[in-house]
């Protein structure tokens, strides 16, 4: 495998380099019990990257060090706090991932993703890629690009040196400290400061008169996935006024292996006019882009990122039938058996201690439905387990949302994507005595008015029902 990849500061790009004694020195505090340090990726103005290995798990990580002095000085910590911000905001398997910042008085930590694939310029500098290769890498690209600006993120300095691979040869976008998010915006519904790398600019941020963010970013790709396909820049000159220039006017020929489908849909991307500039939903539907096309499946669980390999997995499958087909050749008595052997392999739930109980009410009043909080809500229930899952599903059915399960733990996910990403609510079942239970339910992600709205439409009355069945079936038995 390849020497490690570039990584980036956010401020600065990071050039490999040799690794430092004095440097480990200098990072002991850290490391002790948690991070053993490796070989200084990279440095610039403000800080350094260093390859690390977590003590505890042996992950690889790539950890960034900011010295915090200069910072102050420059008065950059405003910035640096956007770009924690941002970081946290963009979780995506195409982006490179933030997992934890740490500080002491004289440096703030980014422990990193550790990509060690290369950068994509490295693999474009050996030649031009094969058509099959440059649409993979376009289409990992736009779908990093289209999540950051679902959730109001803006990059505005996407190249090939930004861009990571790792060694399976996934796309990943990284460098956010140029990144704008849409609390910027100023009154003109505009942003107008002047960034990014002059061959990838778009023309209408050299016309220093406001601009659409989103629609600089697609004006970027364009240039990168022309890069991909040729093997060198659309728009260059020696001369730099010259190059913008050209990029002004979007003077640019595309060469004759680009086949005419490739080279209209450039034409589209490479729109000098903002206005009629493609965006990112006609860019999805576009044919020479969705050719081998799959979106990117995957879910945040335990703070970590989990891949949906599968276009259709086991517990979608679970989902959408309902077990229907595997249920339709049993006889009932057969289905019967089935259930009892589900019920018997359900792990049984944490039970709760009297610190727990008094936590979950002031007044030990176990009859109320919900004691909402901020992000969360508790029920109490006599139904089994199996049952009160399956009540969750029916409630997440009902509002097509998806449902993943594990153990006592429930997750729905919405699939409308918002400025805070999918609304992402985690449901878990805990034992209160040998015949209640309690179902705590908090959001994960998503808008906290889209919450408060699902638990009054959605939730609170599907558990009620539940709660209204379970009273009733003593009487129905009898």
């Amino acid at each position: 495998m390849a020497a490690a990849a570039t990584q980036t500061t956010g401020t600065t790009t990071m050039a490999p380099t040799r690794s430092l004694s004095s440097n480990k020195k200098e990072l002991q505090g850290l490391i002790l019990g948690r991070y053993e340090v490796g070989k200084l990726l990279g440095h610039g103005t403000f800080a350094k990257v260093y390859h690390a290995k977590n003590i505890k798990t042996s992950e690889n990580v790539a950890i960034k060090i900011i010295d915090k002095e200069k910072i102050l000085k420059i008065g950059l910590i405003a910035h640096i706090k956007r770009e924690i911000s941002i970081l946290r905001r963009v979780r995506h398997p195409n982006i490179v991932q933030l997992f934890e910042v740490m500080a002491t008085k004289s440096k703030i930590y980014f422990v990193m993703e550790y990509v060690k694939g290369g950068e994509l310029f490295n693999k474009v500098a050996k030649g031009r890629l094969k058509e099959e290769v440059a649409r993979k890498y376009f289409q990992q690209l736009i779908s990093a690009v289209a999540f950051c600006h679902a959730r109001g993120v803006y990059h505005r300095d996407l190249k090939p040196e930004n861009i990571l691979l790792d060694e399976d040869g996934n796309l990943k976008v990284s460098d956010f400290g140029l990144s704008a998010i849409s609390e910027q915006i100023k009154q003109d519904g505009l942003f107008h400061t002047f960034c990014g790398t002059p061959a990838y600019v778009a023309p209408e941020v050299l016309a220093r008169k406001g601009y659409d963010a989103a629609k600089v970013d697609i004006w970027s790709c364009g240039v990168i996935l022309f890069v991909l396909m040729a093997g060198y820049l659309p728009f260059h000159d020696q001369n730099v006024m010259a190059m913008y220039k050209k990029i002004y006017k979007g003077e640019f020929r595309c060469p004759r292996w680009f086949s005419p489908e490739l080279s209209r849909f450039l034409s589209r991307i490479l729109d000098t006019n903002p206005e009629t500039r493609i965006t990112i939903p006609q860019i999805m539907e576009n044919r020479w882009f969705k050719k081998g096309f799959k979106h990117v499946k995957f879910y945040i669980e335990d703070d970590k990122m989990c891949s949906v390999h599968d276009e259709v997995s086991l517990g979608e499958n679970e989902n959408n039938n309902s077990g229907f087909e595997s249920d339709q050749s049993l006889s009932e008595s057969d289905s019967e058996i089935q259930t009892r052997r589900k019920l018997a392999s359900m792990p049984r739930p944490a039970s709760l201690n009297a610190f727990d109980i008094i936590s979950f009410s002031s007044g030990f009043d176990l009859s109320g439905l919900f004691e909402e909080g901020t992000d969360g809500a508790r029920f109490v229930s006599g139904a089994p387990v199996p049952k009160i899952i399956s009540k969750l599903e029916e409630i997440a059915k009902v509002v097509s949302f998806t449902v993943r399960k594990k153990d006592c733990r429930v997750s729905l996910e919405g699939s409308r994507e918002g400025a805070k990403g999918p609304l992402t609510i985690a449901a878990e079942i805990f034992e209160l005595t040998p015949s209640l239970r309690v179902v705590e339910v908090k959001k994960k992600g998503g808008d906290k008015g889209e919450y408060e709205d699902f638990c009054n439409r959605e939730l609170k009355p599907g558990l009620q029902n539940l709660m209204v069945e379970d009273h009733a079936l003593p009487s129905d038995t009898e």
